[in-house]
């Protein structure tokens, strides 16, 4: 027996069907439009954050970007006669000072004498006098008052006669011992005696050091080994050209003499050039 629904009551079963689909449909519209709007609220948000770290970036990158200027190189050593000449338009009327074989006994107290006299200079060290805790200490103090060490070999032999190892030996070690003592390798190689060989001035360019020798000096002779004479020498001599480098040792009459030199070279219109300035070093 076959169950006839009335057509009326098939009406209301539709019209409900449908009612309920729209309900359904109208909580998934609503639902995605709230969902919609949330998305788009936490990126207007996100956006605004994004916008504030951009708006801080530049001043952080130029933070980042805040280096330490960096010195152009004014002079070169000619290697040559090994004067200090200009690169473009530095001035040429300039000496550059030189005090080997530091710290022996006066090192400190020139390195103060120049200081004060605002007189840059090199100071080329031996090995052989950074044995004890106290020459440690010397060649500290001249480092901290602002001036740049050369290597001058650890015991001051004549290069020429040892062999390319022990070359090696004399040089790199008292590098490395330099380093120990400030933390800083020697910028500037001068070979004992003036003596250098092929493999000392390759492995000093290896080191990054600037090769160095002298135009004059005089402290080691006899006739100059007290304070009038030296100063007078130094100062007057025929060798005293634009871009001279001059060659003193740490000995008690250099150290007598030395404001004299520097006063009289000034007298004579020649600046100090400072070595930071000259080519090859690393700044």
């Amino acid at each position: 027996m076959k169950y006839l629904v009335p057509a009326a009551v098939t009406a209301v079963l539709l019209t409900a069907a449908c009612s309920s689909e729209e309900a359904s449909t109208t909580e998934e519209t609503n639902t995605s439009e709230e969902a919609l709007e949330t998305v788009q609220t936490e990126d207007v948000e996100s956006a605004g954050e994004q916008t504030e770290q951009t708006e801080q970036a530049p001043e952080e990158t130029e933070a980042l970007q805040e280096e330490p200027e960096m010195t152009e190189p004014q002079y070169e050593i000619n290697p040559a006669i090994w004067t200090v000449e200009p690169l473009s338009d530095a001035p040429s009327n300039v000496v550059l000072l030189t005090i080997d074989d530091a710290p022996d006994q006066y090192a400190v107290e020139m390195a103060h004498t120049l200081k004060e006299k605002d007189a840059p200079a090199i100071f080329f060290v031996n090995g052989h006098f950074l044995d004890t805790p106290e020459e440690e200490a010397m060649l500290k103090e001249i480092h901290e008052l602002g001036f740049p060490i050369g290597n001058h070999t650890y015991s001051h032999p004549n290069l020429r006669d040892l062999t390319e190892e022990e070359q090696r030996e004399e040089i790199v070690s008292l590098s490395d011992r330099v380093e120990e003592i400030i933390g800083e390798r020697p910028v500037f190689f001068r070979a004992p005696f003036g003596a250098n060989t092929d493999f000392s001035e390759q492995l000093a360019a290896q080191e990054g050091m600037v090769l160095m020798n002298w135009t004059y000096g005089y402290d080691w002779e006899a006739d100059y080994q007290h304070a009038a004479a030296l100063q007078d020498i130094m100062v007057n001599t025929e060798f005293l050209t634009n871009g001279a480098n001059l060659l003193m040792h740490d000995r008690e009459w250099t150290n007598e003499a030395l404001p004299g030199i520097v006063d009289g070279l000034r007298g004579k219109g020649y600046d100090i050039v400072d070595p930071v300035l000259i080519k090859g070093i690393d700044r």
